[in-house]
């Protein structure tokens, strides 16, 4: 028996029995509890294990299977992708499309046989709009390259400008995933157009640009989703599980983090691996046009590939990183825009031309909901430090797996803890569905979002890209008249919070947000 979500319209299969939960928990050494896999300390017997699930509450929480893989086929969405570099790639490729090349290169890895086993979204890539030719060609090959069996022949234009796109009636739904500085003023115009909007991170580069995409989008009938994909892991469906049931108990401080160390990783990607420039020039890219409405600079291959390194197209870390962690949070715990936001750091170990710090902290304090958010980004060290929300009775870290620590100090669990029953030194459960099963990993900004969780996850033993999930989710509200889970309300919270952030560095003071007046003062 299944029942329809009236928020996002997804059809959620029957809940689970608490029986065959416990069963299973009891049962299966390596698969237990919610797909909690193996437990830290493998002496623990299965009742042991079940006496602990039953400390933690976790026997009594039902989760739904899946619905993924019974797509039934429907009308072909023509979507348009506007800026086509490497995230448009990828997002091509969660719909079902790919370079000729890029085939050749994976058919023999298992990430390529997980590709070509994902649902049929029934989408037509019918339009590539970018300023550089090599890109846009570049794009024409993947969209008139399905992947899929049972994919109609819909043969892709290139469109110059972005307005010659949206006044094709012919395209249905655009996906934007230009520099940060366009976002916002294209998402406006394909909101008047009549166009569903899948726009990437970050939302918008000002406050009156975001206002004024919230309010074309409210007063529309589009479908908007923004490009943030953690929400479709199983990692993160069970993180959820565990924060509605009080598992950790109230919380009042979450940390989350981001650490790179690399050029790439600190956005320097104008070089090829023998050190020569990348390719492009004004005979080949419209540089006008890629500009804007920013400041005129000459033409700059440095800025045409790291443009995130500059003020005038980006937040840095705040718009590229931390929004992923804004993200992953809000739609956990719907904390929405902070009261205050304190943001400090420096310049400290990248001395190229850039704007943006390499090391970025940022304290949100959240005093109607008791908690504070803290942010810390460096991009001189590659030290994993997680994403971890504190309660009074336990920890999760939350990346790729989830890991349980019950505290010492704990009030709900104190009986656990004296018994013997709970160890408090280290993790008391983790889960990991994609253990072992990440591969074709090849670069240092792949394996941070790999460990991030926003690459891949596990659907009834199958691996399926986080990005094809997140597009699947927009394109069934599309046809269903829904609101996806990154809808242009936990858009603007988001948006807000960000440019709270960056506002407080240039500033170099704490920002507040007036809730009477909307407005950040």
């Amino acid at each position: 028996m299944e029942k329809q979500d009236n928020d996002t319209g997804k059809i959620q299969p029957e809940y689970i029995s608490r029986r065959n939960i416990l069963k299973a928990f009891a049962g299966i050494p390596v698969v237990g509890l919610l797909g909690f896999g193996l437990f830290e300390r493998n002496n623990y017997d299965r009742n042991k294990r079940k006496q602990i699930a039953q400390e933690l509450g976790l026997d009594k929480i039902e989760f739904s299977v899946s619905d993924y893989g019974n797509g039934q086929i429907q009308d072909i969405i023509r979507v348009g992708i506007i800026g086509f570099g490497r995230r448009a790639e990828q997002l091509a490729s969660g719909l079902g499309f790919m370079h000729p090349e890029e085939i050749k290169k994976r058919k023999n890895n298992n990430t390529f046989n997980h590709l070509l086993e994902q649902e049929n979204l029934h989408v037509a890539i019918t339009g590539i709009c970018d300023v550089f030719d090599m890109h846009a060609e570049r794009g024409l090959i993947i969209a008139n390259n399905s992947i899929l069996e049972g994919t109609l022949d819909f043969p892709a234009k290139r469109y110059h400008t972005y307005q010659e796109m949206l006044a094709d009636k012919d395209i249905d739904a655009i996906i934007i995933s230009t520099p940060d500085h366009h976002h916002a003023r294209i998402a406006i115009d394909a909101t008047k157009a009549g166009k569903h909007v899948y726009l990437e991170k970050s939302v918008a580069h000002t406050e009156e640009e975001l206002n004024e995409l919230y309010h074309a989008v409210k007063n529309s009938h589009i479908t908007f989703q923004l490009g943030h994909q953690i929400t479709q892991s199983a990692v993160f469906k069970q993180a959820k599980k565990i924060i509605d049931k009080n598992v950790l108990g109230k919380i009042t401080l979450i940390e989350t983090t981001s650490n790179r160390n690399s050029a790439e990783g600190a956005w320097i990607r104008h070089l090829d691996s023998k050190g020569n420039f990348k390719p492009g020039d004004e005979k080949t890219i419209d540089w006008k046009q890629w500009l804007g409405n920013t400041p005129y600079v000459p033409f700059s291959i440095d800025r045409f590939y790291n443009w995130t390194k500059w003020f005038a197209y980006d937040t840095g870390m705040i718009g590229q990183l931390f929004t992923h962690e804004y993200d992953a949070v809000n739609q956990l715990l719907r904390i929405g825009i902070p009261k205050s936001v304190a943001s400090s750091g420096g310049i400290y170990y990248w001395k190229d031309n850039r704007e943006m710090p390499d090391s970025l902290h940022c304290v949100f304090e959240y005093p109607d909901k008791e908690l504070t958010l803290m942010y810390s980004g460096n991009l001189a060290s590659s030290r994993s430090r997680g994403r971890v929300f504190m309660g009074h009775d336990a920890s999760m870290e939350l990346g790729n797996n989830i890991k349980i620590t019950v505290d010492k100090n704990s009030t709900q669990y104190q009986k656990g803890i004296v018994s013997g029953l709970i160890d408090t030194g280290s993790p008391i459960l983790s889960f990991n569905p994609n253990a072992g099963q990440i591969d074709a990993v090849t670069s240092a900004s792949e394996k941070y979002y790999a460990d991030r969780g926003l690459t891949n996850t596990i659907i009834n033993g199958q691996q399926v890209d986080v990005t094809h999930l997140h597009l699947r989710e927009w394109l069934n509200c599309i046809r269903n008249g829904k609101t996806p889970s990154a809808n242009i309300e936990v858009a603007y919270e988001e948006g807000i919070t960000c440019l709270m952030a960056h506002r407080s560095y240039l500033e170099k003071r704490q920002v507040f947000w007036d809730d009477e007046n909307k407005k950040i003062v």
